[in-house]
């Protein structure tokens, strides 16, 4: 997983590159569980130059999306999920700072320089982000032991479940079946199952210390729609989002592949030689 230690830039040529990266990134912004190849599972990127010449040891999660803000319905469970996340990190061999360490610094930049996130629109200042989180890596960088900034943002994204007996949708590598919200009985016969539903996704994007990009990747959780049984016709939210502890540890598994390698990863496929 390791690749060739490449020669380091210049400082400043180095942050500037560095900068220049993390703004792309900033601005381009299933069940067998674990098992059977899926064609929607995501290409991830990891950089193994910057992987082995970073020499990453000790991460922390941060405590904002590097893209827009997650749903309100989904910010209710980001500690939870990050929890899962730290838990994989962990047993993969790194050593996970307390969130609270970038939250306190990032919300005192933010006193300073302004929220770079719209609070009517959700959209972000990319200029504004990136120079907080510049002030926030610097204090980092000198107080604490810090080598790697882990973003989990929780999106949400709209699925189509297939025809047939069996229905299930397939996003982000995995595969689930069908909810049930409400009193009724079920399904009615002239239910639309042509229209989309909600279902969430994780993605996790990994920065070493100098805000270079080493890893990308995302990995489905779980619906958040259910079919409506009180009409038998629509589609509702769920009222428990991500209960399923199983499905969320699936969609992060997907999501940190090849980073830390995934056992039954659902990318490979039988038929390609």
């Amino acid at each position: 997983m390791l690749g060739a230690v490449r020669p380091r830039l210049p400082q400043k040529t180095s942050h500037l590159f560095a900068l220049l990266g993390f703004a792309a990134l900033l601005s381009a912004c299933a069940a067998n569980t674990g098992g059977g190849y899926n064609p929607t599972t995501p290409r991830n990127t990891l950089d193994p130059e910057a992987l082995a010449s970073s020499d990453m040891k000790t991460l922390v999660i941060t405590s904002v999306n590097l893209g827009s803000p997650s749903r309100k319905y989904l910010q209710k469970e980001e500690a939870r999920v990050d929890a899962r996340v730290a838990d994989a990190l962990q047993n993969a061999g790194y050593k996970i700072m307390p969130s609270r360490e970038f939250s306190q610094r990032w919300n005192n930049a933010i006193l300073t320089y302004g929220n770079p996130i719209d609070p009517t629109t959700g959209r972000v200042n990319t200029n504004s982000f990136i120079q907080i989180m510049q002030t926030v890596k610097q204090q980092m960088l000198e107080q604490t032991n810090v080598d790697g900034f882990v973003f989990t943002d929780l999106l949400e994204k709209d699925v189509v479940f297939t025809s047939g007996m069996t229905r299930v949708a397939r996003w982000d590598g995995v595969t689930r079946k069908p909810s049930l919200e409400g009193p009724g009985q079920g399904v009615t016969a002239e239910f639309d199952w042509a229209r989309p539903a909600a279902a969430a996704t994780i993605r996790i994007a990994i920065f070493n210390r100098d805000l270079v990009k080493v890893f990308d990747g995302a990995g489905g959780m779980d619906m958040t729609d259910a079919v409506d049984t009180r009409s038998g016709l629509d589609f509702v939210r769920r009222r428990d989002i991500l209960e399923n502890e199983n499905f969320i540890d699936e969609g992060i598994a997907i999501a940190l592949h090849p980073f830390i390698p995934m056992e039954n990863w659902p990318g490979n496929n039988p038929d390609e030689k």
